[in-house]
């Protein structure tokens, strides 16, 4: 192979930009600071709000839709591969940024679009839905207090406390993030002493979450059954959302091999066992049709609704207290963590650089948190409480299964080529991630109409701007993503770009157009590993056409096809 363009591909028009993970935060977080910010994630906006809404869907295949506790720890099972993907990926990649980090990186830009673009829908959505549920528990409780809430009145709530989550996020206030270790404690602590109540409490069956006609009339080994337990899982899917979310601070966490993988395994553990608790006892105590389960309007303020009926009106109204705040706190970080997003698509010159822009004063990105905020706005007022759970929902699986397939493509590149040195490895690899794909293709298919909607709209739109404006202004990279594709379909080419791949990883930064004879040496040990140092030497000066002491690209890639190695 000679110099030419055309017989390196197009390489040379390739950016190597492996991922930059210079910057050292203090790791100040341990195991337990991990769980308990992971918890108030996981748990603060749909424990309270789902369960009704959960079981409704589990209805509609005839059924009572007591038996929504199996549905939570099935979405818990799918989402375990996707948490320990995720666990990898932190560990070799501590940066912000998290999902959106991880799949630019491996598959580009334009994958990076479509991510950044899901991520910032499902955040946004998930604080949306926490917004609308805020709501129902003040129109819950309007009859004790002696005021009257409309749905106009309530959905005025949520935008007057939409507007001040975005000057609070804006004005860079952080002392509230503090908080929500205790409220999500106390909201805990308040599902287990209400569950308590209720297994004490005389008409309480213990065996009516478990049977037949809770997943459908026909039973939950019977098709309607399957497909019911199903949908209701991907419902419900939401609910983990925040399970994950923990890997975007990687670089602040203490150990991270060890302590990243276990925060996340514990909390799913932990929100899983809240989850099915309340759902079990809830259904167990009351009939889901007490809360509007099969019927058009479904009970949004469910764990009101439960208090009540363990220990009366001034139980309702704690109930309602420790919703209300609990909701209301992760609205808060979930416009922080939506508006991130787009702060990062803007820093990668995907999205115009406003949204990068700070503001002079709080130092935030106040054009992104405003955006944000307008979008769960137009959310709150247009979209439909279980359709906002449904998209979010799409969203995510979208985005967990994209998580999975990204630990699929690092870890076929050769060990030693590319920056991927994780340190926590996730188990069983890779059927665990085959698993997390395929189960979350079947969920999103499940979920019906509405996600398939929005994954489709992520995908569309995503790539309409990246079209439009990203692809003119990004940096076209080499991504593993390319070198994975031409490993399957092209072999010829895959040796190519592999060989280029480690050519740009062994050079120098301050001399990245050539190899020493040191970084030749290095380079050959990966991908010749039988050729000894003193070979290579010979190699290397015998390689080195012009007699320069250095290997550029176009001597390295045309020592490939001249067979020197095979000789060796």
């Amino acid at each position: 192979m000679g110099k030419g363009t055309d017989e390196r591909l197009d390489l040379d028009s390739m950016v190597f930009k492996p991922l930059d993970v210079s910057e050292r935060l203090e790791r100040s977080l341990g195991l337990y600071g991990l769980i308990a910010i992971s918890l108030s994630a996981t748990l603060g906006s749909t424990l309270f709000v789902i369960p009704a809404l959960g079981a409704d869907v589990l209805a509609e295949q005839g059924g009572t839709g007591a038996g929504l506790w199996l549905a939570f720890i099935v979405a818990g099972f799918v989402v375990l591969p996707s948490a320990l993907s995720k666990a990898e990926l932190g560990t070799a990649m501590p940066s912000s940024g998290g999902s959106y980090v991880y799949i630019r990186q491996t598959y580009g830009a334009w994958m990076g679009m479509i991510s950044g673009l899901g991520l910032w829908a499902s955040f946004g959505l998930k604080s949306a839905f926490a917004l609308i549920g805020f709501s129902a528990y003040i129109y819950a409780i309007q009859e004790p207090l002696g005021f009257e809430f409309t749905e106009t009145i309530s959905k005025a709530i949520a935008i007057f406390l939409l507007s001040l989550i975005v000057l609070v996020n804006i004005s860079g206030v952080k002392s509230i993030k503090k908080i929500q270790i205790p409220i999500v404690g106390l909201s805990v602590l308040f599902i287990i002493a209400l569950s308590v109540l209720a297994a004490t409490d005389p008409s309480f069956d213990w065996g009516k979450p478990l049977e037949g006609d809770a997943f459908s009339k026909q039973g939950l080994f019977s098709r309607e059954g399957v497909v019911g337990l199903g949908t209701a899982s991907a419902f419900v899917f939401l609910s983990f959302a925040g399970v994950t979310k923990i890997a975007a601070v990687a670089g602040e966490i203490k150990s991270p091999s060890e302590n990243l993988p276990r925060s996340m395994i514990w909390t799913l553990v932990i929100a899983t066992s809240v989850y099915v608790l309340v759902s079990y006892f809830l259904f167990g105590l009351m009939e889901p049709s007490d809360l509007g389960v099969g019927t058009y309007k479904p009970d949004k303020a469910p764990i009101h609704t439960f208090a009540v009926e363990v220990g009366g009106t001034s139980l309702g109204l704690a109930a309602a207290g420790v919703a209300i705040i609990s909701m209301a706190g992760m609205a808060l970080s979930g416009v922080l963590g939506s508006s991130r997003f787009i702060f990062a698509m803007s820093r990668d010159n995907l999205l115009p650089q406003v949204f990068e822009d700070l503001n002079p004063r709080y130092e935030t990105p106040h054009y992104a948190i405003i955006v944000t905020g307008a979008a769960m706005a137009i959310a709150i007022l247009t979209i439909p409480v279980g359709d906002v759970a449904k998209l979010a929902s799409g969203f995510k699986i979208m985005i967990f299964m994209l998580i999975n397939s990204t630990v699929i493509v690092l870890r076929r590149l050769p060990d030693g080529e590319t920056w991927y040195t994780p340190s926590f490895k996730s188990p069983m690899y890779p059927a665990m991630q085959l698993f997390g794909v395929i189960s979350g293709l079947i969920l999103l298919l499940l979920m019906g109409t509405s996600a398939l909607v929005g994954a489709v709209a992520a995908i569309g739109v995503g790539t309409g701007i990246y079209v439009s404006y990203g692809r003119k202004r990004a940096e076209a990279t080499f991504t593993p993503w390319r070198i994975f594709r031409s490993e399957i379909f092209d072999g010829d080419r895959y040796e190519k770009e592999k060989w280029w791949l480690v050519f740009n990883a062994c050079t120098h930064p301050k001399h990245p157009d050539h190899l020493t004879l040191h970084e030749f040496t290095k380079a050959l040990g990966i991908l010749v590993p039988s050729i000894g140092p003193s070979q290579a030497r010979s190699l290397f000066h015998e390689i080195d056409n012009d007699g320069d002491g250095m290997v550029d690209v176009a001597e390295f890639l045309g020592s490939l096809s001249s067979g020197i190695y095979e000789s060796e």
